[in-house]
């Protein structure tokens, strides 16, 4: 997938979030989501506190460098005091410093040089990796302010973007829980938004996982319960993988309780 095809989707993904937030009485953004303390002010001002984050990290690596100790730091109070600074600032201030910082960091991965990967809180990536994890947090994020806002979006064939990423991190799911990732690759085969189906790994695979596009990238952003989601494992290690699948960098989540959402 080549970086502009990414950021177009990136950017298709982030203005459907822009007008659903864009229309919200002011008092609509202290609106309680799913994230436990976070309200959608709290949700955009991440996404706009991380876009910086990437921006600094393709552009100014150096200073990046200083981000990344903080977080070292203090690993479990990062990101929400990233948060919750941003979510302060008033509803219209916040929602264009969103505008921009993506803005910004859409022109910072397009100046990266080729072959050249960026420091990141987790594995360092590429600049079309890059965007593909901001496409992953922007969606992920999306889904906590509709949950909130008690309605429902149309998946798009950009979950594609979302179900790779989760794919390809399997190994880093593993790291994060202090265990050995399998030796063999997994065969992952799902059924996408309309219908057509978007297969990972070998199809002779021991080991495989299928099912419904969106609610496999419901359970690898931790939106949903797996209990609750049409995902299906094959063989021991894959359903290991289920139980700890995670398609975002830092600490593993606490996820969703079973039926929360109906």
């Amino acid at each position: 997938m080549r970086l502009d095809d990414v950021l177009a989707d990136l950017g298709a993904e982030s203005l459907e979030l822009d007008l659903l937030v864009g229309g919200l009485p002011a008092d609509g953004w202290a609106t309680p989501t799913p994230a436990e303390g976070w309200t959608i002010a709290h949700q955009i001002a991440h996404l706009a506190w991380t876009d910086e984050a990437a921006r600094m990290a393709a552009a100014e690596p150096e200073e990046f460098k200083v981000e990344l100790q903080k977080a070292v730091e203090n690993p479990a109070g990062f990101v929400d005091d990233g948060a919750a600074e941003t979510a302060a600032l008033p509803p219209t201030e916040l929602l264009t410093y969103w505008r921009q910082t993506r803005a910004e960091l859409a022109d910072a991965l397009r100046g990266v040089p080729a072959g050249e990967k960026i420091a990141w809180f987790g594995p360092p990536m590429s600049p079309t990796s890059m965007a593909t994890a901001r496409l992953m947090e922007t969606w992920a994020h999306g889904q906590d302010v509709v949950d909130a806002l008690g309605i429902r979006r149309e998946p798009t064939a950009r979950l594609r973007h979302v179900a790779h990423l989760a794919v390809r991190t399997r190994d880093f799911s593993y790291l994060l829980n202090d265990r050995q990732p399998p030796s063999e690759a997994f065969h992952v085969e799902l059924r996408g938004p309309g219908g057509e189906l978007w297969t990972w790994g070998p199809e002779d695979a021991e080991q495989k996982v299928s099912g419904s596009a969106l609610d496999f990238c419901l359970l690898a952003t931790q939106r949903r319960h797996r209990a609750d989601l049409d995902v299906q494992a094959h063989g021991a290690e894959a359903a290991e993988w289920l139980g700890i699948i995670q398609a975002f960098a830092g600490l593993p989540g606490q996820g969703r309780e079973r039926g929360q959402f109906g």
